[in-house]
């Protein structure tokens, strides 16, 4: 009697734990029924951004070195270039609509084969400037949120959760990749070297060998693009449906027909951005975007400031790619899922206003002086960061410690703050109005890289030169206060900005 009652018990126990396993494992097949596309769009992706990856680490060295342009002028074309792509991508939406998902993506990859061509094989400034650089802001913008789009549209009601968690993932699995070869190209070539192209012989430098691999990783994308995508696919909750492109504008040559896509992508933009200013909802969100503004800078200026500061206080050939491109995708793949499994029914609000908080406290400690951290490079950690892990020889420079906590903690906040803003953004956009709002959420970001890309090459030039006395922790100090503005103001401003989101507690009186 009382074993069949154990068993009795252990079976009403198992099935509900059973049941939750299943339902768990569901989460992650719920894509097997997606079309082909999807899958397309996960492996462009992942060549994509390792391409990018490693083009936006190098592009302002190469600005220096091969180009000779100064700190300054250097983030002055960083600026300039930052700025076009914003712009170019706000209109990208209506474009897409226009020409549709496939042609939109053969237009980037054409565009961004060419411009990395330029960059690799020539430093002719008045052709490599407009014809490489500013011509590839054009194919980026045409590239990410295209494939944005095309991630709602090959995936249904059930399966939409997860593309876009897989798409975050591998976006971080090709920063990771790209972080490593950034590392090894330098380690191999010299941070200065020469590489002679076989059957060419062209001399390129170790910052265009990277450009050409960059270019090489862009091909593959393109011809998959081009032989397998298909036109007119949508996943919808009935089933993968087929619907022929049919051109915007069928009784215009092409020339003719682009100019009228342009004309009407910037009427639609205009009148959505004043349909949209009008709401009340609509300044508190702009405020919000402008604030969290303050620790994205952090991003920019670990593109275009830490690898000059990281190869001026390290030394060349500095394993800097691992410190950043590589370690920040890696930990940011590993702990959001934790974060999000254990946050979710904390408000995305609330998440913003800690993560950036974790993510701008972190930069003070590259600010602080690397002597502090002495007793740390001479023990174990030290050891482990520089010698079994980065691979230095010899004593370990307290700056790997500093360089790794910073690092370390900084991608803590981002797995808190960087996941949910998107949520916010929902919540707080009006219903129906999601779209526009995400288009014009990219405006405070477009002020932003234009002033972070003048801003690393004037901070470079003044407290960390080539040559000269330094001072990258004042350099460093002033990032940090940039980036805590960011959680500083989300708190005080919380009742004016945060909306009730619903199922989650209120920020504002919490």
């Amino acid at each position: 009697m009382g074993e069949n009652l154990y068993m009795s018990t252990t079976s009403a126990t198992a099935a509900p734990a059973q049941g939750k396993f299943a339902s768990f494992i569901s989460k992650f097949t719920v894509l097997r029924g997606a079309p082909r596309e999807l899958w397309i769009i996960y492996l462009t992706k992942v060549l994509e951004i390792v391409a990018y990856g490693m083009m936006s680490s190098t592009v302002v060295l190469w600005l220096s070195s091969d180009l000779g342009y100064n700190d300054s002028n250097a983030g002055y074309m960083i600026a300039i270039w930052s700025t076009v792509l914003s712009f170019i991508t706000i209109l990208v939406g209506s474009l897409t609509d226009a020409i549709g998902i496939r042609k939109a993506f053969l237009l980037g990859f054409g565009v961004c084969v060419v411009s990395r061509a330029v960059m690799a094989f020539t430093t002719v400034k008045w052709i490599v400037i407009p014809f490489g650089l500013i011509l590839l802001a054009v194919g980026l913008a045409l590239m990410v949120p295209v494939m944005t789009a095309a991630l709602k549209r090959y995936s249904n009601t059930a399966q939409r959760s997860m593309a876009f968690s897989m798409f975050y993932v591998l976006m971080n699995v090709g920063f990771a990749i790209s972080g490593w070869a950034f590392d090894f190209v330098r380690n191999q070539l010299g941070e200065y070297g020469t590489y002679s192209v076989p059957l060419i012989g062209m001399q390129l430098s170790t910052y265009r060998v990277l450009f050409l691999l960059s270019f090489l990783f862009t091909i593959p994308g393109f011809l998959i693009t081009y032989y397998s995508l298909r036109g007119g696919v949508e996943a919808t909750d009935e089933g993968i449906q087929i619907t022929p492109d049919k051109p915007k504008y069928p009784n215009h040559g092409t020339i003719e027909a682009l100019w009228l896509m342009t004309k009407d992508t910037w009427k639609e933009t205009v009148r959505i951005f004043v349909s949209v200013w009008k709401q009340p909802a609509f300044h508190r969100f702009l405020i919000f975007l402008a604030l969290v503004v303050g620790v994205k800078l952090v991003f920019y200026h670990m593109h275009y400031t830490f690898p000059k500061y990281g190869i001026r206080e390290l030394g060349e050939g500095a394993p800097i790619g691992r410190l950043f491109g590589f370690l920040n995708p890696v930990l940011i793949v590993l702990l959001v899922p934790f974060v999000g499994a254990l946050t979710q029914k904390i408000s995305a609000y609330r998440m913003v206003m800690v993560g950036t908080f974790v993510s701008g406290i972190s930069v003070f400690l590259i600010a602080m002086p690397p002597q502090w951290f002495t007793f740390l490079a001479d023990g174990p950690l030290g050891s482990f960061i520089a010698h079994t892990w980065l691979g230095v020889q010899g004593p370990v420079n307290p700056l790997y410690v500093t360089i790794t906590l910073f690092v370390f903690f900084f991608s803590i906040g981002e797995a808190i703050w960087s996941p949910r803003l998107y949520e916010y953004t929902a919540a707080i956009a009006p219903k129906g109005q999601e779209a526009s709002y995400m288009a014009l959420s990219i405006l405070p970001y477009f002020v932003a890289k234009f002033v972070v890309g003048m801003l690393s090459g004037v901070l470079l030039q003044k407290y960390c030169p080539a040559e000269g006395a330094r001072d990258s922790g004042t350099m460093w100090l002033i990032i940090a206060l940039m980036a805590m503005i960011s959680p500083a103001g989300i708190f005080l401003l919380r009742k004016f900005i945060q909306v009730k989101e619903a199922g989650r507690e209120d920020a504002a009186s919490a």
